[in-house]
């Protein structure tokens, strides 16, 4: 019987490979860093051969680490970065340019111009999402508008697109599928979330060839299958969802009211608010969350685009760390952060702000500061960036109690403390906080029937650890109005 499901989580800095077996436990994981382009200012790239060949090589790792053959794996579940926006050409199979990856602003000017033509609520009405750089819909305008030949190719056929989830697929397969699951259709601000179906309007509106563009299919089932090459056997695609959406699925947030906060590169709030849409009025996305045996749950999302992010720029640009691990200890060292707020606002402020103009800045630097204040501040600003996402939340859709909490910051102690205090709500961490993967392996383990039920699956989720918040109120209310300051003075810049 093949009882492994392999999980692959696409992400925004690296590729991971993680295998599961029928108890829903972490057997095996292999992780593989690759490089990111910054070719203008607010501009991110990746080359997609980069991210499909580390995922690759991370799957084949993890199979031979864990002592088994691609015959043992029942099935393939994906999960990935969100929005990057591919495209390739449907013959070759290679990209007509880099991946624009979900961070890039450089559509700022684009999307300000559509918000300027009264368009926000044409946009926000079918797709749930606000008019803005992140999405893919004006990634892809700009590839058609600025790459030579483009859009003549893609008008004859020629060219395919993709979120990192269908390139992924699509290559598995030896090119012989082109799909991409409701989550990530959801995301590109070209699919209606309410006739579940690629928005013409939309598409005429940005002059965007429909016949670029994948089938939409269920987050759980039939998504293809490997070519024997690829692993030495085939092995069935079974699961796909995007990221975030994957993390909810993996937490087991499955009843309506449920939430999740992912801190990874980005920092995403989510919560389950069941068979039907719920409208924001603070900021905040409506998203489908999954789509599994003919129904579709919906979720309410905030997006913080620099959350785990701001400690790699911590090691790798301002080198005053050697590792993401150390900064527990050295935000320990500290009473506080002596006055000093990091709004990491490196490519603008998402949820629930939404200001593409403003800047990273760090408040309140004395002669006194040292590296252990912003590495203390650098931690605390992913918790206010959370409230600030939360308090929206309970503005549109009620009172919350606990979140729980992945991703891999959230090891990080001293953050979840923080996290509870600020918010004064418990925060519940997995022992496993990888819940993008496992969630990508549930789905993927549902449609291939190795587990029969998302009841079952509340059964094999594992254990958890609850913080609970200790903070005076007055200091919580202190912290807070800094914090706003400090926002303030980013958006004004």
């Amino acid at each position: 019987m093949k009882e492994y499901i392999l999980s692959l989580d696409q992400g925004t800095t690296s590729s991971r490979a993680v295998l599961f077996n029928a108890k829903g436990e972490k057997v095996a994981s292999v992780q593989k860093e690759y490089p990111q382009i910054f070719p203008g200012n607010g501009w991110v790239e990746h080359d997609p051969m980069d991210i499909l060949e580390s995922q690759l090589s991370s799957a084949r790792e993890v199979i031979a680490k864990a002592g088994i053959t691609a015959e043992d794996v029942a099935a393939i579940g994906i999960a990935n970065q969100r929005e990057t926006t591919i495209l390739w050409d449907k013959n070759t199979g290679k990209p007509v340019y880099n991946a624009i990856v979900w961070q890039c602003r450089r559509t700022s000017e684009d999307c300000a111009r559509m918000e300027s033509q009264g368009l926000q609520k044409f946009f926000k009405d079918k797709t749930g999402l606000l008019i803005d750089p992140y999405f893919s819909a004006t990634k892809i305008k700009w590839i058609l508008e600025n790459v030579e030949g483009v859009r003549e190719r893609a008008e004859k056929g020629e060219i395919l697109f993709g979120t990192v989830d269908c390139w992924l697929i699509w290559n598995l397969t030896g090119g012989m599928v082109h799909v991409t699951d409701y989550s990530n259709a959801s995301r590109t601000m070209l699919f209606n979330i309410h006739t579940l179906e690629w928005d013409r309007e939309i598409l005429g509106l940005l002059g965007i060839p429909s016949c670029m563009l994948p089938e939409v299919k269920e987050c759980s089932g039939d998504l293809g299958e490997t070519e024997e090459n690829i692993f030495g056997s085939r092995i069935k695609i079974a699961g796909c969802a995007g990221d975030q959406q994957a993390a909810l699925f993996g937490q087991c947030c499955f009843r309506e009211g449920d939430v999740k906060n992912t801190y990874g590169t980005g920092g995403f709030l989510l919560m389950n608010t069941g068979e039907k849409p719920v409208e924001s009025r603070h900021g905040l996305l409506t998203t489908i969350a999954w789509g599994i045996g003919g129904k579709v749950n919906y979720a309410l999302e905030g997006s913080v685009f620099v959350s785990g992010a701001a400690v790699k720029w911590l090691r790798d640009e301002l080198c005053i760390i050697r590792t993401a691990a150390e900064t527990e200890e050295l935000a320990r060292s500290v009473e506080d952060a002596g006055g000093v707020y990091f709004v990491p606002a490196f490519v603008g402020l998402g949820a629930p702000y939404w200001k593409p103009e403003a800047r990273g800045m760090i408040t309140g630097l004395t002669r006194g500061t040292n590296r252990c204040h912003i590495v203390r501040a650098t931690l605390e600003a992913m918790c206010y960036q959370t409230y600030d996402v939360l308090r929206a939340m309970e503005e549109d859709a009620g009172a919350i109690g606990s979140i729980k909490a992945d991703g891999g910051a959230a090891s990080n102690d001293f953050l979840m403390e923080f996290q509870a205090d600020i918010l004064g709500h418990s925060v519940i961490r997995p022992y496993n906080v990888e819940s993008t993967a496992t969630g990508a392996a549930y789905l993927a383990g549902l449609g291939c029937g190795l587990w029969g039920s998302m009841e079952e699956l509340v059964g094999v989720s594992d254990k958890f650890r609850e913080f609970i918040p200790s903070m005076s109120e007055s200091k919580r209310s202190d912290l807070i109005s800094g914090w706003k300051k400090a926002v303030g003075a980013a958006i004004r810049e």
